[in-house]
């Protein structure tokens, strides 16, 4: 399997300098673009990797799955479905449009920035600081990795120019999506996607979702199956922004990628994979991260359609 990760990356090297890293936040902005690694780990705890997999980079929107499980956990489906939907947009990742033409004025889906930061006012906790320090211990738990920690330098990037996600939540506040104090709501929305993880900690989580939410190395439970499900649902048709369909096409496995060049991958009963590309295409999506997982998926037959 390691040579078959190495033969991939080699392959698709070259690939990274076809797309961009992400410059709207000025943080992202320094990471070389020719960045490329991929770890994959099973379901008994086997590991492989090649490339720059130990490399820390952002969740970025990598964070939505993970902090919509806890939401769940802490609140039930019924109260988390009272602010977000089920369906795909078909839209970029942080459009607003369609919080003001949907007749509810709730996001669509928690895979969406809107939905993200909806989801995220609904985190228990007294204020953001415990909110933030939840997520991180959750985080910590299902990476299997207690060194896990926010990404100072880019939350403060991301706070200094993220208007659009405020303007998004002053609107989400105004209709009754999203409750308590906007400002808190947005710390920590900024934060948990400034949660700094490598490829390695992506595919444990990957793992960990093949597995059903049981821990690979304690074999405890991390969270109910049923969340896991509505999870690996919403990463299959709504988890690599406006080209999830594409993906369902030529990967075919359930992934959430985000802008901080990662791809969160979960092979139902057998495998996770965590990727790292930070350049991307025109959707956000790691440009030469998509190439590797195509190669894979074709080359092990990982698509579940």
């Amino acid at each position: 399997m390691n040579a078959l990760l190495n033969q991939l990356i080699e392959t698709h090297k070259n690939d990274a300098q076809k797309g961009n890293v992400a410059d709207y936040i000025p943080e992202l902005k320094k990471t070389p673009k020719d960045l490329l690694g991929i770890s994959i780990i099973d379901l008994n705890g086997n590991s492989y990797e090649a490339g720059d997999c130990d490399v820390k980079f952002t969740l970025q929107s990598i964070s939505k799955p993970i902090v919509l499980l806890l939401a769940l956990m802490d609140n039930g489906e019924s109260r988390v479905f009272e602010k977000v939907g089920k369906e795909p947009t078909g839209d970029p990742f942080n459009s607003i449009i369609r919080l003001e033409t949907y007749n509810e004025h709730k996001p669509l889906n928690p895979m969406i920035n809107a939905g993200a930061i909806s989801v995220s006012a609904l985190v228990k906790g007294k204020n953001s600081s415990e909110k933030i320090d939840r997520i991180l211990e959750f985080m910590r738990k299902i990476t299997n990795n207690p060194t896990i920690q926010v990404n100072e330098h880019v939350f403060e990037s991301e706070l200094a120019t993220g208007n659009r996600n405020r303007s998004m939540a002053y609107f989400l506040h105004d209709v009754g999506n999203l409750e308590g104090n906007v400002e808190e709501a947005l710390t920590v929305y900024f934060k948990q996607c400034s949660i700094e993880v490598t490829a390695k900690d992506l595919a444990y989580i990957g793992a960990v979702l093949a597995a059903d939410g049981v821990d690979l190395t304690t074999r405890e439970r991390l969270f109910p199956k049923r969340y896991c499900d509505i999870v690996k649902s919403y990463m299959a048709t709504c988890g690599m922004y406006d080209g999830s369909g594409e993906f369902a096409i030529n990967v075919g496995i359930p992934a959430k990628s985000g802008v901080g060049g990662g791809i969160m991958c979960t092979v139902l009963g057998r495998m996770g994979i965590g990727v790292f590309g930070p350049a991307l295409d025109s959707k956000g999506n790691s440009y030469a991260g998509l190439r590797v997982l195509e190669s894979l998926s074709s080359g092990l037959s990982l698509s579940i359609y």
